[in-house]
């Protein structure tokens, strides 16, 4: 009998080592981390264009000659020709949205349109805030003054009243030289360059710092009014402004431009609008 029991007591311990077993090997594998896969998300902004048929393209329908109003009233300009070409190739339709220049980067991330096209100088400060295009133009950032003014330098603008455009490259570079920002009299702010240069031509502002390219094409519409002083704010690039997510639709516009340059393609719309081939190779 005592022997029986004996058995009957092994048998039940067996079988519980062995349900606590199967227990304890569930567990840890209801324990064990799962494997996670760092899903990266899917970058469809090429996709995304093509499916709605068209790309909207945000500018500053006052910067001549990159797009600006012509007497009709439409948007012309060596970028507007440029972003035509690109779309066609693209196979989608051009849409063209005047915007708040000031705003630009806020609309651009707000989806109210897909690029910025219309001479945005690559900054390193815009760097952090959007992505951008290869270079496509090189561009300069000058002092445009009455014919007879005698500024010829940055320091000559000590005690002058200079004008900028809100939000434009030339707003930056007089405001990152602090010498010459502090020396100044008053910085005048404008929505665009036409008001601008207006106002200096009315003898309201002294000087313009403007990108070399506006200046040089309002001076070629009114000779004899304007001249650029010799020193400058330095060399800049500049490109076009996407998403910065939008790597896929960023790589396509690249492609299709250096197609347009080994085609001669940019070269034919430079020399329309500027009597020759300015594109950076």
């Amino acid at each position: 009998m005592k022997k029986k029991m004996m058995f009957l007591l092994i048998g039940i311990l067996m079988m519980s080592m062995m349900l606590a077993g199967c227990g304890a090997k569930e567990t840890s594998k209801a324990d064990e981390p799962k494997e996670t896969k760092v899903s990266e998300e899917k970058d469809d902004s090429l996709e995304e264009i093509k499916e709605k048929g068209e790309f909207v393209l945000g500018l500053d329908d006052s910067f001549p000659p990159m797009g600006f109003r012509d007497k009709k009233g439409e948007v012309v300009g060596f970028d507007i020709d440029l972003a035509k070409e690109v779309a066609k190739r693209m196979g989608v339709k051009l849409k063209i949205q005047p915007i708040d220049w000031d705003g630009k980067v806020l609309s651009l991330n707000n989806k109210d349109i897909d690029v910025i096209w219309n001479g945005l100088t690559i900054t390193e400060e815009r760097k952090k805030q959007i992505g951008f295009s290869k270079v496509y133009i090189e561009n300069r950032q000058v002092i445009v003054t009455g014919a007879d003014s005698d500024i010829e330098t940055k320091k000559d603008l000590a005690g002058k009243i200079v004008a900028v455009q809100l939000g434009s490259s030339g707003e930056d570079v007089l405001n990152a030289d602090t010498e010459t920002v502090s020396a100044v009299k008053e910085v005048v702010k404008f929505s665009n360059y036409t008001e601008a240069l207006l106002d200096l031509k009315a003898g309201r502002v002294d000087a313009v710092v403007i990108d070399e390219i506006v200046g040089r094409y309002y001076m070629s519409k009114r000779p004899g009014e304007y001249e650029v002083a010799k020193e400058d704010f330095g060399k800049e690039g500049y490109g076009i402004g996407f998403r910065k997510d939008d790597t896929a639709l960023i790589n396509e516009v690249d492609q299709i431009l250096d197609e347009m340059k080994k085609d001669g393609t940019t070269a034919e719309i430079s020399k329309k609008w500027f009597g020759e081939d300015i594109v950076a190779k």
